[in-house]
């Protein structure tokens, strides 16, 4: 990744920038509901900041819907089928992207229904969460957080990538789940999502994070 200028921010005026800027953001398809990518690792929380959007265009007024990859995990006996420490399953197979295509985007097409399945799978208990469907009036906003999202031809209107440099990736992972780093490093040849996303949040430090504006 080349020199890119980034500014001192904190999160709470990060969360009211972010929300102000998503009050204009129009998808270029048509659709009424703009789609926001919310990326990162595991350890750099992109889902707080997804969160703390939501409460920011709470308070403005505007309906957004904040949904985490982890709810779209396949089941165990697809996830783990070569391991529990498979990097290659990791990075191309955990994720059910038919099912967020199938129940979280398809909806949000030009002429669909904006009723959006906000989890499918809990991966803790390995069986289906059987939630409600949530509608998601035209104007509001879908907020998706996860890891590697930019890798999957998505299509989002706005990403955000919550960047973690190697040496703050590792310390902040917790060490059961080290192996799981080769795929981030694979993620940032392939992808370089600091580059790719629309806007980029380093936090290194997660008490001082910077943004490039």
């Amino acid at each position: 990744m080349g020199p890119v200028r980034l500014e001192a921010i904190t999160w709470e005026r990060l969360g009211d920038l972010l929300a102000d800027r998503l009050l204009d953001l129009k998808p270029e398809n048509g659709s009424p509901w703009p789609r926001v990518a919310f990326d990162g690792a595991p350890a750099a929380r992109p889902g707080e900041l997804a969160h703390r959007v939501f409460e920011a265009l709470r308070i403005r007024g505007r309906s957004s819907l904040v949904v985490g990859a982890e709810g779209f995990l396949r089941p165990a006996s697809l996830r783990l089928e070569y391991g529990h420490q498979d990097v290659e399953a990791y990075y191309d197979g955990w994720v059910d992207t038919g099912a967020l295509w199938r129940e979280v985007f398809g909806p949000l097409e030009p002429g669909g229904d904006g009723r959006v399945l906000p989890d499918l799978w809990d991966p803790a208990k390995d069986r289906a969460t059987r939630s409600p469907y949530v509608q998601l009036p035209p104007g509001g906003i879908l907020l998706l957080h996860g890891p590697l999202l930019l890798r999957h031809w998505f299509p989002f209107d706005l990403s955000v990538h919550v960047l973690l440099s190697p040496g703050a990736l590792r310390r902040r992972t917790p060490e059961a789940e080290h192996w799981t780093l080769p795929a981030f490093a694979r993620y940032v040849s392939e992808v370089d999502p600091a580059i790719t996303a629309d806007v980029l949040v380093r936090a290194d430090d997660p008490r001082h994070p910077a943004w490039n504006g």
